[in-house]
C-alpha cells in the first residue's frame, strides 16, 4: 500500500473543492458542450477549424511565420478519459505552443467511447497526422505528436502506429500524464486519498469503455494499452510528464523504463504533490512552471533547429 503523500501546499485550498474523479460520461462530456462558447480564438486571423475526414482540427498558426516558410508542427490530443473532452479545452495550451515554439499546432477531435471503442480515436489521429505533414507550411520532419491523460495514451498509441505504418516518422512525443495501462483499473493497492480529477474507478469505466470489454485481459491489443508492448523500438524521443499524486504515476514511470531499455531516449519529470491534470487548475504554481517549462524545452530540442 503506498503512503499518503501530501498535496503541495500551493494546491491545498483548490484541492478541498475539486472532485476525486470527473470520470462520469455527462462530466466527462461537459467540455464539447461548452467548447464553442469558451474559446476566446474566433476572431483571430492565426486560428481556424479545419475539416480531416469526418472529424476536424483546432489549427493554432505561429506569429511572424513568413509566407512559403515551412514550420515545424505538433499534433495535440487532448484529455477526456476516452470518454469525453474536447480540442477546445487546451485553446490556450495550443496557442502557448505556438507562440513560443513557432510551431503549427493542429488540436485533433477525435471519436469518443463508449460509442467508438479502439482502434477509432487513434486511426482518426493517423489521419490528422497525415493531413498535418501534407501541409504547405508544415515541415514534415519534425512534427510531434503530444497529449494528455488520455490524449497522452493516444499520442502514444499514435507513435506505435506511425512507426508500424512507415508512412509518417514523428520526431517526438510528449505525453503528459498520459493513460497508458488497462491493467492499473485492476489495482487495489493504491492510496487514493489526495487523488483529484481522475480515481480508479473513473479509470475502470474509461478503459472499459474504450476496449469495449474488462480491462486487464490478456485479449488486450497492446497498440491500444501502450504499457502492454513488447517492441518500442524505433519509436520518436519522448518526454513523460506526472505529477506523484497522480493515478498513472507508476505506469508513466514504468513506460519511460521501458522506453530506455528499448534505446529510445526518453525524460521523465515527476512533480511531487500534485494531482491529476494540475497544471490546468493553477496556471502560475510553481508545479505548473516547472512542468511547462520542462515540456517546451523539450518539445524545443526537438523541433527548433540549433544554429
Amino acid at each position: 500500500m503506498m503512503s499518503t503523500i501530501p498535496i503541495d501546499p500551493e494546491y491545498e485550498k483548490v484541492a478541498r473543492y475539486l472532485p476525486r474523479s470527473v470520470g462520469r460520461p455527462w462530466l466527462a462530456r461537459i467540455p464539447r458542450l461548452l467548447e464553442g462558447l469558451t474559446t476566446g480564438f474566433k476572431n483571430d486571423p492565426l486560428f481556424s477549424v479545419q475539416k480531416v475526414g469526418e472529424e476536424s482540427v483546432r489549427l493554432h498558426l505561429p506569429p511572424n511565420a513568413e509566407e512559403g516558410e515551412r514550420s515545424p508542427a505538433i499534433l495535440w490530443l487532448h484529455g477526456g478519459g476516452f470518454i469525453g473532452g474536447a480540442p477546445g479545452q487546451d485553446d490556450a495550451l495550443c496557442r502557448m505552443l505556438s507562440d513560443r515554439l513557432g510551431a503549427v499546432v493542429a488540436a485533433a477531435r477525435y471519436p469518443l467511447s463508449p460509442e467508438h471503442t479502439f482502434p477509432a480515436a487513434v486511426e482518426v489521429a493517423h489521419e490528422a497526422l497525415v493531413w498535418l505533414a501534407a501541409r504547405d507550411d508544415v515541415d514534415a520532419s519534425r512534427i510531434a505528436i503530444a497529449g494528455a491523460s488520455a490524449g497522452g495514451g493516444l499520442a502514444a498509441q499514435l507513435a506505435l502506429l506511425a512507426r508500424d505504418r512507415g508512412e509518417l516518422r514523428p520526431v517526438f512525443q510528449a505525453l503528459v500524464y498520459p493513460m497508458l495501462d488497462d491493467r492499473t483499473a485492476l489495482r487495489t493497492d493504491i492510496d487514493e486519498t489526495n487523488f483529484r480529477l481522475w480515481n480508479n474507478e473513473a479509470n475502470r469505466f474509461g478503459w472499459t469503455s474504450y476496449l469495449g470489454r474488462a480491462p486487464g485481459g490478456d485479449d488486450v491489443d497492446p497498440t491500444a494499452a501502450p504499457a502492454r508492448h513488447q517492441d518500442l523500438a524505433g519509436l520518436p524521443p519522448a518526454w513523460i510528464g506526472v505529477g506523484d499524486l497522480d493515478l498513472f504515476l507508476d505506469e508513466d514511470i514504468a513506460y519511460g523504463e521501458a522506453l530506455r531499455a528499448a534505446g529510445v531516449p526518453c525524460e521523465t519529470l515527476v512533480i511531487e504533490g500534485v494531482f491529476h491534470g494540475f497544471d490546468g487548475i493553477l496556471a502560475d504554481s510553481s508545479a505548473t512552471k516547472r512542468f511547462r517549462t520542462s515540456m517546451l524545452d523539450a518539445l524545443a530540442k526537438a523541433l527548433v533547429p540549433t544554429e
